[in-house]
């Protein structure tokens, strides 16, 4: 993509720039060009050299790997929880995609060995077959998780923190309003136990929120299960034509047609203040630039612990830090491996566990994605690419130095491959290319917290009644992405960047009367 420079960008051309963005991860570009299509003047600072951040893509001897999950919920065609597809068309692009036949197959403890079918009888019925015991409870938790994404999916999904819209869409939609308000406060395994007793089958519920959320059924908030449980067979899962990065380039054209910019290799490191307003950005060049409001897809932790003066750190931020912590990063292979390795039927997507007690532990947990299952053309003929990442804390890999470092990257990838063998026989004899990222890669590459992919509660909490929105305490300064309402996820992250144009839109009179059909 042609980068621009602020002096010639059409959006900062002539006048100040109503919005500047730190980072273009997807949360980051849809409040841009959201804002855009409102008529903003925007400009997005990116450190890097693609957009996307998580949500991106990166090139390889002819591989393109995926940097974050390959699994993409957003792209259904009904209702309003499709949020790529409507934050796309707001902005005159659209993404082709290729739909996948089942969420995932989990591998787990004991042969529990369950694939969640796109078609969601089929799964029900699959899942009974295991737990016949259970087959109403399964088929009252799962009816609950339709309960609430039925709530969501009739409403726009925009800012809770404007009055105005809450007082519209109430009036829209007053049933869905006030069910959805019923389970705000609520988590999973409340509503898991109150339907199911086998302690097994609670603890594939444990997995199936791990799966997303990286927390248990008790600590994973109701709103996003039944956004999740029940969106994958609605939208289903769909997987971006070309790659996951290709919904950020799609973004930045939509974005550049309404009059926004971007520029990459501008790494901010100050949010400016005067008068206890936010007013700016400092770049690290020195480049100071200006704007009605600032929007930061930095985390909150990169937020107020670098970019913003810790003095003039909000006392909400602080209490938010004692509820949440960062969650763990990852350990990641991205693998080019030999066709014939991939048995004919094989689901894209998979979750290994061998012991339930290290489901939350340090490379407990591993996902796994063939991406190429779905689209060839992202790997050479005769070449499927195999991506695992697994949980791992940026402390593992603190205090090595570089020939330590890289051994023990490549230790630990050895030992992913191994245990990938499990379901992947012969997977160590047919790589053809190998790349590893560990949390550090992440923080490097992503600017991001310790490598972190968005806050879990360091505490039992009331669902999502505790996650802080896109306003700050700062006048002027909005947060916005995996650390705001409602999550981690791509899907969620572009409910946070709607729900953040529509708030920065109110502050500056920009949002039409009506809401979105």
């Amino acid at each position: 993509m042609q980068q621009t420079s602020v002096n010639t960008s059409p959006a900062a051309g002539g006048g100040t720039l109503d919005a500047v963005v730190i980072g273009s991860g997807i949360g980051g570009l849809v409040t841009a060009s959201q804002l855009a299509a409102k008529g903003a003047k925007v400009l997005v600072l990116e450190r890097y050299l693609i957009p996307g951040g998580s949500g991106g893509s990166f090139e390889r001897e002819g591989y393109t790997f995926d940097v974050g999950a390959s699994m993409i919920f957003g792209f259904g065609e009904k209702g309003h929880t499709n949020l790529l597809t409507r934050a796309l068309a707001d902005v005159g692009e659209q993404q082709d995609t290729i739909p996948d036949p089942a969420q995932l197959e989990y591998h787990l403890p004991g042969g529990l060995n369950v694939a969640v079918d796109r078609n969601y009888d089929r799964f029900i019925a699959r899942l009974t077959a295991l737990f016949p015991h259970e087959a109403a409870g399964i088929r009252a938790f799962y009816g609950t998780c339709w309960q609430v994404f039925r709530c969501l999916d009739a409403m726009p999904l925009l800012s809770l923190e404007d009055p105005a819209y809450l007082a519209k869409v109430f009036f829209k939609a007053p049933l869905a309003c006030l069910g959805l308000a019923r389970w705000l406060p609520v988590n999973v395994g409340d509503v898991a136990r109150r339907h199911i007793s086998d302690p097994a089958l609670l603890k594939f519920i444990d997995m199936e929120c791990f799966c997303w959320s990286v927390m248990p059924a008790d600590r994973t908030p109701m709103i996003n299960a039944g956004m999740v449980f029940s969106d994958r067979h609605a939208g289903g899962i769909n997987y971006p034509r070309g790659g996951v990065g290709t919904i950020a380039e799609h973004l930045v054209r939509g974005l550049e047609r309404h009059g926004g910019a971007i520029r990459y290799r501008s790494r901010v490191t100050k949010v400016v203040l005067e008068g206890g307003q936010a007013v700016g950005v400092e770049l690290a060049s020195g480049e100071m630039i200006r704007a009605r409001r600032v929007i930061s897809n930095a985390t909150r932790w990169d937020t107020f612990g670098t970019l913003v003066d810790p003095a003039h750190t909000p006392a909400a931020e602080t209490v938010w830090r004692r509820r949440y912590k960062p969650s763990a990063s990852f350990l990641s292979l991205h693998l080019g491996v030999k066709a014939e390795l991939i048995p004919a039927g094989s689901h894209c997507h998979h979750l290994l566990l061998e012991r339930w007690e290290e489901m939350e532990a340090e490379q407990g947990t591993v996902f796994v994605s063939i991406p190429t299952l779905l689209d060839p053309a992202l790997a050479p003929p005769g070449r499927h690419i195999v991506h695992a990442f697994t949980p791992s804390a940026i402390d593992t890999w603190k205090g090595l130095g570089p020939t330590a470092y890289a051994e023990a990257k490549q230790a630990a990838a050895d030992r992913l491959i191994r245990r990938l063998e499990s379901f992947l026989p012969g997977l160590g004899a047919a790589i053809t290319h190998r790349e590893v990222g560990t949390p550090r890669s992440h923080r490097r590459f992503l600017g991001r917290h310790q490598g972190s992919y968005g806050p879990i509660p360091a505490l039992r909490l009331p669902g999502l009644l505790p996650m802080p929105f896109n306003r700050t305490g700062i006048p002027g300064l909005y947060c916005v992405g995996d650390s705001c309402f409602p999550g981690q996820g791509l899907n969620a992250v572009a409910f946070s960047g709607f729900a953040c144009a529509h708030r920065v839109g109110a502050d500056l009179g920009l949002n039409p009367w009506a809401l979105p059909d």
